[in-house]
Parts: structure tokens; C-alpha cells; sequence
């Protein structure tokens, strides 16, 4: 294809970029690309734009193929102008594994039940996706200070990344956290504290302090571009499938933002024509304990309202009220998906399962995927030979592990034909 740039794309430090504007995601109002962004004034999530005849014209599959394989080779649908202010630790294509064993247990096909396995990400978890994303467009936008809520893996890529930039940040968790993300955020130099509350009780605490001192407020959606970061998976999951997409993806629902980036990434890749045919059906998957999605979702309403006593194990998807709830329910409805909840029973059951019949050890949020997985398929939703997709969002060895040790007196006799 030709190498020459269209006069609207720009071209610094060896990079092309064509980002065109930014717009609200509810009311369509356009806003200047280049400059620091919050939520829009109808207080909502902005939407990143790019000139996407453009992109068609200086790749294609091959050539995106051809290049390393990582999270940077998506340039040319990616904001970052300047090739300076990349951070980056390592942001590798995550691998998509079969559970056979489980899929052939509940009498669906081999290949038809797979995970994309973001826990081998820097950081642990998808949450690098965004956050590289969010921290290099943050150091180009001249930030030095960045804060934001977490249930802890968000925080701690934060952490990590705004470490890489020279930023400082500043962290906010519930009490409940589990202590590996607490000790990790700290570890890499953020100042976290924990808050006796919920995630949007961390929130709220962020505004405060950003209104008083300045921080630039990193909150899921609050700012553009963690879901251009989150959106790779869609892009890389589409080459990864061979331009032809899954039938069913589950994911892991809180905040959103990656549910939001992929179907945004699958309406990019339409429009350059590099995906034809169908689009996934969208699963957002919430647990019973804090469901506010699948409440209005199952209402027919566009906008979900707070879920109060949000409670269950999966503390990734314990998000009682999303500024993006909009979007995610739009993604659901336009890609003919659905809504559901699961159990923390079924949760920790599918983790049990996978671990011991497949030998993938799943978060607890990827647990709640495979719960789903298999009430869709009982219930029919999920029909013979479709293939689905679960996202397994960190890995398992953040989170407590039941105690299995053995212990051995090496100097006392052993039968080991009871071992």
C-alpha cells in the first residue's frame, strides 16, 4: 500500500497519528483534540476520533502482521502524537487457551470455549492496557500528578506506569482491597490509602482532592484514553481470530471500559474493512452482588441506577454505579447480547474447574465469565458450535489461594504408597 500520508494526518518523531477530534459519547458535541480532557459538560465519557480513510490508506492486515507484537504496533488508531512520551513495560499479545475439558464436560465442541489470558500482562492484569495508554497521553498533555480509585489492579498499574513517566500519584482503595494490591501499588511508588468504603466512595474522595490540589483525576471513563488502551484487545483479538470474530465474548463488567473499547475497536476495523462479516454478541457479566447493569438492562433502561450493599468476591466487577453505564448497555443491545449476574458460589466453582480440569488458573472476575458460559449454554442462549470468548482480566496469583499444604517429617518414615 502506499506510504504517503493523507495532508490531515500528522507526522512527528517517525510516528502518523490521525486523531481528528474528541466527542461526547451521549450528546455527539465535538472538542479539541490536543488538549486535557475531562468528562464532557454533559458530564460524560469522551470519545477519542480518528481519520479512519486515512489509516486505511497507510496499512493493512499484512503489513500490521508483519510488525513486533505488541500493544504499539496499533499505532495508527491509537492517540499518542509523540514517540517520546510512550511509557512502557513490555505490553505483549496475550494468548487465547482452550478449556477443552470444561467446554467437552457441558457437551460443546473442542475450540468453541476459549479465554484470552490478560493476566500475562505487565502489572498482571488488562489494566495495564488502559493505563499505559492514559499515563503516556497524560505525560503529553503535560500532567505531573495523576490520581484515581481502584478495587486494586488498576491501581497498581497506575502506579507502575506513572512511576515509568515521573508522575506522582496518588491512590484510593476500599479497606476490603486485597493486601497483594495494596503492598503492589505501593511497592511502586504511588501513596495509597485505604478508604472504608466502596470504589465510588474512593471516587468522590479523588474529586475532592484534585479540586484542592491539583491532581489530574485518572477515574475509569473520567478521562479519554483508557478505553483507546483497552480497545487493543479488540484489535489484536480480530487478527487473532483471523479477521473473523468469535460469535459470544463475556466480559468482566465494572466500570466497562474494555466492553466499550472493543466494540469501538470492531466499528474502527469496519470502517478501514478490515472485518466483514458479523460482529460478537456482547455478554456484560456481573456478579449477583452488584449487578446494576444487568438490573437495567433486564428494565429496558439506558442509564443504571447506583446499586447499594454492593458486595461479592470479585472485586474487579464491584462497581456500583459506572459513568459509562450508557455505552456498555448500548454495546449489549446493537451486538443482540445480554446482561447477566452469577453467583460468587458459581464464581469460585468455575475458578475450581478451570484450575483443576484445564490447568488455567482464572481471577475471580474470569471465573465469573465461565459461570456465565455455562448458564448461557443451559438455558440455550449459547447455541452448539458457536465459539465463545472469555476474557480471564488478571492472573490468578493476586488473589488468596486456598490452603492445600502437606507437610512431611523427612526423618520419620514414609509410605509412599499413600502419597
Amino acid at each position: 500500500m502506499s506510504a504517503s500520508l493523507p495532508l490531515n494526518a500528522n507526522l512527528t518523531a517517525g510516528r502518523p497519528t490521525f486523531v481528528t477530534h474528541l466527542e461526547c459519547g451521549l450528546t455527539g458535541e465535538r472538542y479539541q483534540a490536543d488538549v486535557l480532557h475531562g468528562l464532557s459538560n454533559a458530564g460524560r465519557p469522551l470519545l477519542v476520533r480518528y481519520n479512519l480513510a486515512g489509516v486505511a490508506a497507510v496499512i493493512d492486515q499484512a503489513g500490521m502482521a508483519a510488525r513486533p507484537r505488541d500493544l504499539w504496533r496499533w499505532r495508527e488508531l491509537l492517540p499518542v502524537r509523540h514517540s517520546e512520551n510512550i511509557v512502557s513495560l513490555g505490553e505483549i499479545d496475550t494468548p487465547v487457551i482452550a478449556l477443552d475439558k470444561i467446554a467437552g464436560a457441558a457437551g460443546a465442541a473442542p475450540g468453541t470455549l476459549l479465554v484470552k489470558d490478560e493476566g500475562r500482562l505487565p502489572t498482571g492484569s488488562f489494566k495495564a492496557r488502559g493505563l499505559v495508554m492514559a499515563i503516556s497521553m497524560a505525560k503529553e498533555l503535560g500532567v505531573t500528578s495523576i490520581a484515581m480509585p481502584t478495587n486494586g489492579n488498576a491501581g497498581a498499574a497506575a502506579a507502575a506506569y506513572a512511576t515509568q513517566a515521573g508522575m506522582e500519584a496518588i491512590i484510593f482503595c476500599p479497606d476490603d482491597t486485597p493486601e497483594i494490591n495494596v503492598r503492589e501499588i505501593a511497592a511502586q511508588g504511588a501513596r495509597v490509602y485505604r478508604v472504608n468504603g466502596l470504589i465510588d466512595d474512593c471516587g468522590k474522595l479523588v474529586r475532592e482532592g484534585a479540586a484542592a490540589n491539583g491532581w489530574f483525576d485518572l477515574s475509569t471513563l473520567k478521562e479519554p484514553y483508557r478505553i483507546e488502551g483497552k480497545k487493543t484487545m479488540g484489535l489484536e483479538l480480530a487478527e487473532q481470530f483471523g479477521w473473523e470474530l468469535p460469535d459470544v465474548i463475556f466480559y468482566p463488567t465494572g466500570g466497562g471500559t474494555g466492553l466499550i473499547g472493543m466494540w469501538k475497536a470492531f466499528a474502527e476495523l469496519q470502517a478501514i474493512g478490515w472485518i466483514t462479516g458479523k460482529l460478537p454478541r456482547m455478554v456484560a457479566v456481573q456478579a449477583e452482588g452488584c449487578a446494576p447493569m444487568v438490573r437495567a438492562w433486564e428494565a429496558g433502561e439506558r442509564h443504571a441506577v447506583r446499586w447499594e450493599d454492593a458486595a461479592t468476591i470479585a472485586a474487579g466487577i464491584r462497581v456500583p454505579q459506572a459513568v459509562g453505564d450508557f455505552l456498555i448497555l448500548d454495546a449489549v443491545r446493537e451486538s443482540n447480547g445480554r446482561a447477566v449476574a452469577v453467583s460468587d458460589a458459581d464464581i469460585q466453582h468455575a475458578v475450581d474447574d478451570a484450575a483443576r480440569s484445564d490447568g488455567l488458573l482464572l481471577c475471580p472476575e474470569g471465573g465469573a465469565t465461565l459461570a456465565a458460559w455455562r448458564q448461557a449454554r443451559a438455558e440455550g442462549w449459547m447455541r452448539d458450535g458457536e465459539t465463545a470468548l472469555l476474557f480471564n482480566c488478571a492472573t490468578g496469583l493476586k488473589y488468596p489461594l486456598p490452603d492445600a499444604s502437606r507437610t512431611l517429617d523427612r526423618h520419620a518414615p514414609i509410605d509412599f504408597t499413600r502419597l
